[in-house]
């Protein structure tokens, strides 16, 4: 092979390189957020203590790589997907609730969780509307409602309409969004 056939070849090949790591990357999440939201707290044992006007949580991508693991950052600021089967809470089940991993903010309680047989962990409801936004997602070719936190704007994952009663939701999350806290009596 001539040094030029071997030179192009290694340009196009390092093009290639980039421009999978760039789609793999994923976009940056750039979610305008409101300087306030409302949202739903509860206390450990998951009762609530009302709905309250707090402020969002908005923050640098720099202060959020510095924030989270890579995962993490990846799969709430980036939008990426974790692999079916493979996420810490697709097979648990411990009661308590489901936090934002980047803020707190309670989303999911482990009462709404059931096996949905696709590999990620999902829920029938969050645990409160305030708590979670939606939005439409034409990503990949296909017509989704991505779903976020609303206090962060953390991408959690995507919902559905093929869960069980009484909502035929199917909340499909994204494990390495959350963070488990054991329900307390």
């Amino acid at each position: 092979m001539s040094q030029r056939r071997a030179f192009l070849y290694t340009l196009a090949a390092g093009a290639g390189a980039v421009g999978l790591y760039r789609w793999r990357m994923g976009p940056l999440i750039e979610r305008q957020l409101p300087p306030t939201v409302r949202i739903a707290s509860f206390d450990t044992a998951g009762r609530s203590l009302g709905v309250s006007e707090v402020a969002s949580i908005q923050k640098s991508d720099a202060e959020w790589k510095k924030q989270l693991a890579v995962d993490q950052y990846m799969m709430t600021r980036r939008a990426d997907t974790e692999l079916a089967f493979a996420g810490e809470f697709w097979r648990f089940h411990g009661d308590g609730l489901y936090r934002c991993v980047c803020c707190g903010t309670a989303l999911f309680d482990s009462q709404t969780k059931f096996d949905s047989g696709t590999g990620w962990p999902s829920f029938s409801a969050p645990i409160a509307p305030e708590n979670i936004g939606e939005e439409r997602d034409m990503s990949w070719g296909m017509n989704r409602t991505e779903v976020h936190c609303r206090r962060c704007g953390a991408h959690l994952g995507h919902v559905f309409e093929d869960g069980p009663p009484p909502t035929g939701l199917r909340y499909c999350i994204n494990s390495v969004c959350l963070t488990f806290v054991a329900r307390q009596q």
